[in-house]
């Protein structure tokens, strides 16, 4: 027992060393990597259950984008503990407070399978009423009930997935969180064609597929806790309620509650405006997030790479490397984003003809992703400047920053655009609320590293 202790208080010690140490740009790119990869295969596994379920029908394709707000609120939750407790943690483990981030680790993810169960209840008795709510017709009903009754079930699973997933990056262990997800997401992609087609499940394969490989990341990513890979030690001995530690995780985790909560509004607006134009506008529309969240997630991944370091070295009073690590994930962002950008803006024709047959359907998501992805480029500064303040428990400032691209520019812009420009108010209202979000991001950036400049001259 001695032996392991002395072994894992030596994997922390190099841990530490190597995250206040090794160059910003090397280290980045390492966590960086391995997260880009996994949130690439997700959005792959996304957009292959929109892919196979477009070729059902126009409607089913419809119900995709009708359930993506029960999938927002489910990330929601998930998001604002994992990244909350991963905030903390990377801070605590540059403290040298190792057993402190174990009791937050172990809080948020018991906390999160909690709230997963209760989702999966709710959800259930309720959800025909919710996605009519949410702007399912009489056509796309059925599609989105068979749907969304697979992911109600998910919820505990992939609640308590955010939360491991973030903690594990936040000790820079991205490698480890990367082969969870993409095998959970690569036996998506392969059950995807066998239960909808193959076993004639139709749109509830899709769903049953997305439910068993959320399934298999987490059991991958909770076998790297049980076996001790990790420096944060998971139990439920160490949950507790006492110390205000959950309510720390929750304010720390509120910027991603903000942001995937107002995602959720976002979409369900998003989806009554195009409803006024037909379930092809509908489908349109929802394929154009699909792929415009495949290009984000990179930037995501990068962010993600950036968070640890920041977090740690903002822990550990080296400020300077916090500062190196924000250019470095703006300069890395704005060139990967921009060439993304340029293949999706001549090809999106072609790419939509690729996802749905529906002529009308085409045309919506053909001009709308064209807007979306001509900004692209420019979302290292939502994302970056938005995971900085996080990351370095700017609590207000993060949270006030995560709710403008989804909520305070984007519902406004949804509800006012349409009236005056019709359906081209649809296509072009998120373009209208990247701009003004990225406008925002920038002088919140110059004044924290003011401040940080500040901070460090007082403490030599």
């Amino acid at each position: 027992m001695k032996n392991k202790k002395r072994a894992n208080a030596l994997t922390a010690e190099e841990q530490y060393d190597k995250m206040v140490n090794t160059p910003v740009s090397r280290l980045i790119a390492t966590l960086a990597i391995p997260t880009v990869i996994s949130m690439l295969v997700t959005s792959i596994y996304n957009m292959a259950d929109t892919f196979f379920v477009s070729q059902l029908s126009t409607q089913a394709s419809a119900a995709v984008g009708i359930v993506f707000p029960i999938m927002s609120i489910i990330q929601a939750c998930g998001f604002t503990l994992g990244m909350g407790a991963g905030s903390l943690v990377s801070i605590r483990l540059g403290q040298k407070r190792n057993e402190e981030a174990s009791v937050i680790a172990s809080t948020a993810f018991f906390a999160a399978i909690f709230i997963g169960l209760l989702i999966t209840l709710f959800g259930n008795l309720f959800a025909r009423q919710f996605l009519s709510l949410v702007g399912a017709s009489e056509a796309v009903l059925p599609y989105a009930s068979a749907y969304a009754r697979y992911i109600f079930w998910g919820a505990p699973f992939m609640c308590a997935s955010f939360v491991l997933n973030n903690v594990l990056r936040s000790e820079g262990k991205a490698f480890f969180s990367m082969i969870a997800l993409t095998s959970g997401g690569l036996i998506n992609i392969a059950l995807d064609p066998l239960l909808i087609y193959g076993l004639h499940l139709g749109i509830s394969g899709a769903a049953i597929a997305t439910l068993v490989s959320q399934f298999i990341s987490f059991c991958i990513l909770l076998s790297w806790f049980l076996r001790r890979k990790a420096v944060c030690q998971m139990s439920i001995k160490r949950f507790t309620l006492k110390e205000g530690v959950l309510a720390k995780v929750v304010w720390t985790g509120v910027p991603s509650l903000a942001r995937q909560g107002l995602a959720s509004i976002a979409t369900i607006l998003l989806n009554t405006a195009a409803g006024q134009y037909g379930d092809a506008a509908i489908a349109g529309m929802s394929i154009t997030t699909k792929i415009v969240m495949f290009v984000a997630s990179i930037m995501i991944g990068i962010g993600q790479g950036f968070s640890p370091v920041s977090g740690y070295n903002y822990g550990a009073k080296r400020y300077d490397r916090v500062k190196q690590a924000y250019r470095f994930m703006l300069t890395s962002g704005f060139c990967i984003m921009a060439a993304f950008s340029l293949v999706i803006f001549i090809f999106s024709p072609q790419i939509m003809a690729a996802f749905i047959e529906d002529p009308a359907a085409r045309e919506v998501g053909s001009i709308a992703l064209r807007w979306q992805v001509s900004f692209i480029p420019f979302h290292p500064l939502i994302v970056g400047t938005n995971m900085l303040m996080q990351s370095t428990r700017n609590i207000k400032a993060a949270t006030f920053l995560s709710m403008n691209r989804q909520g305070l520019y984007f519902i406004p812009a949804i509800l006012i655009l349409p009236r005056i420009l019709n359906l081209t108010g649809v296509e072009i209202s998120q373009f209208v609320a990247d701009l003004l979000s990225a406008l925002t991001a920038i002088p919140y950036a110059l004044h924290f590293f003011r401040k940080l400049e500040k901070l460090a001259k007082s403490e030599n």
